[in-house]
């Protein structure tokens, strides 16, 4: 699997649908009454370009400290894999605050982690990359970041 790198760019250096897209976001999570086309509408993007990079762009605040992510993975239904997973959380420093696994389906579940970024947590793209290397972990996707 391949892994995924993190950049930190000046706005001016960062295509404007993208831009867009965090407009987009932003609109939405301030505006629960909006749909997701009128959140692109307003801001000037397809839905198409909105869900191709949502997932991909969110907005960098300096104080990383005490943020709440949320990953979402897919993972092999293997004894022990849950586990391993977490240790990579663990070895990172942060700390889990919320774990969803649903009941596997074909051998594979869904798991939903809610972690919490302290001051001595170490690089999350690294500990995002550990995960999407492990063995039996599929996919790992950042959704979410408070």
């Amino acid at each position: 699997m391949e892994s995924t790198n993190y950049y930190v760019v000046k706005k001016k250096a960062v295509p404007e649908v993208l831009l867009n897209v965090v407009e987009a976001k932003k609109l939405l999570e301030t505006s629960k009454a909006l749909t997701i086309q009128e959140a692109t509408d307003r801001v000037g993007i397809s839905r198409s370009s909105f869900y191709k990079y949502k997932d991909d762009i969110f907005e960098f605040h300096d104080n990383s400290q005490g943020t709440t992510i949320t990953l979402t993975l897919q993972i092999d239904d293997e004894p022990g894999l849950l586990s391993d997973v977490l240790k990579i959380i663990a070895k990172a420093d942060a700390n889990i605050l919320t774990i969803h696994q649903s009941i596997p389906i074909n051998g594979t579940a869904s798991l939903s982690l809610s972690i919490q970024i302290l001051e001595n947590t170490r690089d999350i793209s690294e500990m995002i990359n550990s995960l999407e290397e492990s063995n039996g972990v599929h996919s790992v996707k950042l959704i979410a970041k408070e």
